[in-house]
């Protein structure tokens, strides 16, 4: 008998009801490096906003406390540049978005449980991936 391993967030659903899609293999993104933006079996993640990366978030994320710039390859991280994508901490978008600077985001990545914290309008507002 074969064992399939389970992916973090592929039995997930993103803020449309949808499956969770992935975000980014490259770069390797979420709390579990798995390329989804999971919470995990027990909801604790908390990088679930999938978003494109832009100068002026980054800027603005280093400003805040958050430098996502600057390669920290002892923790495996390559440092973000403008277009990539990355599973976001959900209550950081909510500040840069407070503050005028949120990041464009990808809905079907973007793990339902953000919307405990941000409702589904205000994403839309900065989707990327609506028709």
């Amino acid at each position: 008998m074969t064992v399939v391993p389970r992916i973090e967030g592929q039995s997930e659903l993103n803020v449309l009801g949808e499956p969770l899609q992935p975000c980014s293999h490259d770069p390797l993104t979420g709390y579990f490096r798995s390329g989804y933006c999971a919470a995990g079996p027990e909801g604790g993640a908390v990088h679930l906003v999938c978003i494109e990366a832009t100068e002026a978030f980054l800027a603005y994320s280093s400003s805040a406390g958050n430098d996502l710039s600057t390669p920290r390859p002892e923790f495996g991280f390559p440092g973000l540049v403008a277009g990539n994508r990355w599973c976001l901490v959900a209550g950081r978008w909510a500040q840069a978005q407070s503050a005028g600077m949120a990041p464009r985001v990808y809905l079907r990545a973007t793990n339902q449980r953000v919307l405990d914290l941000i409702p589904l309008a205000t994403l839309k507002t900065y989707a990327l991936d609506l028709n």
